[in-house]
């Protein structure tokens, strides 16, 4: 995945940006709010904004609170991280995708606005789509946290309309500590006074730090199981919550994880203010989309394999991820699974490799040419006991695959970057 789409002048923008500090990642708000400061403070003038944060699930979550609004014909401003192929894909103005061309020239004004001070590529992008947001009319802004809570660039804002936080687990250990309890009080960090912030499942220790945050900013932590319900029916899902209980479709995203996340994005909707019908959240939560989460592919890769065999594609990356990507594949014993995962360098590919292994007929270990920072096939390979075969490549992992006569599953997994290298070389 490149910083920002291709072409000379975006290319320049992005070069000079990244030299206005050492390091990509600096968690604090100082530097970002000097900047906001000098723009006129655009955070202050968003539309109602939900924010959300959590190790998994935080894009799910996004995916399902755009649909519901957009299915209720009203327009949401969405800022979401990484991008997989575009770097377009991180901003969407009032339902589209941010222009080239207006992308560019937001870049531009707030380089010039923050004239040469230091700050982190992401407090720059962040303070972008803060400008762009500002700039167009919208019913709702949707904000994904970039990494942790109290010091992402995101908190920036004033008291969010409602909150979520999506299941927490480790990662990013060298910013946010090497405790649940520790991380779960970096995610707590959106919480504000008065502000309604909703949980799904989570484990009683990461409540307990969740529901003592809220007391001491005096938020109001809406928790699964307490405050609001979801379940699965024959033919859907049951939400129930203060407002009173709604019957849906299945969520559109595979996993039983994602009824999860539905549920917290239908609790945050509601506990905002704004006002949908149940029939655009049913709207929204059956047709939800959202890329290299458990998605199917059907493109040139997909067509590399025999026509009775399939191809999915998720982008987990860590122990967490691992597990709920388990849950999943215990639903597909009905034939044999391959798996092919790539790691960026930093993530820990034993804890993610660990609850997989039971399930995989064959396991794979690869690194594209394009990935960024990708972990070494053979530390994958030392990462599974020796279970991993070097692939090296998707293609050459594809190639190799033992075929029977029988259907087959294929999943690529372990990595967002590897998720964009695929999702390219799928498309052709």
């Amino acid at each position: 995945m490149s910083d920002a789409p291709r072409g000379g002048r975006f290319d320049a923008i992005v070069q000079r940006l990244h030299a206005l500090h050492p390091r990509a990642i600096d968690l604090s708000l100082v530097r970002l709010e000097d900047l906001l400061e000098k723009l006129d403070h655009p955070e202050r003038r968003l539309p109602p904004v939900i924010h959300v944060a959590g190790t998994n699930g935080k894009g799910s979550t996004c995916a399902f609170l755009r649909a519901c609004v957009e299915a209720t014909g009203l327009r949401a401003h969405v800022y979401t991280s990484p991008h997989l192929v575009r770097f377009n894909e991180r901003i969407r103005l009032a339902g589209d995708l941010v222009e080239d061309a207006a992308l560019a020239d937001a870049l531009e004004f707030v380089e010039g606005a923050n004239d040469g001070a230091a700050v982190t590529v992401f407090e720059v992008i962040t303070a972008v789509a803060f400008v762009l947001f500002a700039r167009v009319p919208a019913d709702l802004c949707i904000l994904e946290v970039g990494l942790g809570g109290r010091l992402d660039a995101t908190n920036v804002i004033p008291a969010a309309a409602a909150g979520a936080i999506t299941s927490i687990s480790f990662d990013h250990r060298d910013w946010l500590g090497d405790t649940l309890p520790l991380i779960a009080a970096e995610k707590a960090g959106i919480m504000k006074p008065g502000m309604p912030t909703a949980t799904g499942t989570q484990p009683a220790e990461i409540l307990a730090v969740l529901q003592a945050t809220a007391d001491a900013v005096g938020a109001r932590l809406l928790r699964r199981g307490r405050d609001w319900t979801v379940a699965a029916t024959p033919d859907g899902i049951r939400f129930e919550d203060a407002a009173g209980a709604v019957h849906l479709p299945r969520p559109s995203l595979p996993g039983p994880h994602q009824i999860d996340n539905a549920g917290i994005a239908l609790a945050a909707l509601r506990a905002s203010g704004l006002k949908v019908p149940d029939a655009a959240l049913a709207r929204g939560i059956a047709h939800a989309q959202w890329p290299a989460r458990l998605q199917r592919l059907r493109g040139h890769l997909a067509q590399t394999l025999p026509a009775h065999w399939e191809l999915w594609l998720d982008g987990g990356h860590n122990a967490g991820a691992g597990e709920v990507l388990a849950e999943h594949l215990r639903t597909w014993s009905d034939r044999d699974l391959h798996i092919l995962v790539g790691m960026k360098r930093s993530k820990d590919a034993e804890g993610f490799l660990r609850p997989l292994l039971p399930h995989a007929t064959t396991l794979w270990a690869v690194a594209e040419p394009g990935q960024h920072l990708a972990q070494p096939v053979e530390d994958i390979v030392a990462a599974s006991g020796g279970i991993a075969r070097p692939g090296p490549t998707i293609a050459e992992a594809l190639a190799a695959l033992p075929r029977g006569a029988d259907p087959a599953r294929v999943l690529i997994c372990g990595s967002l970057y590897l998720a964009g290298e695929v999702l390219k070389a799928d498309a052709g």
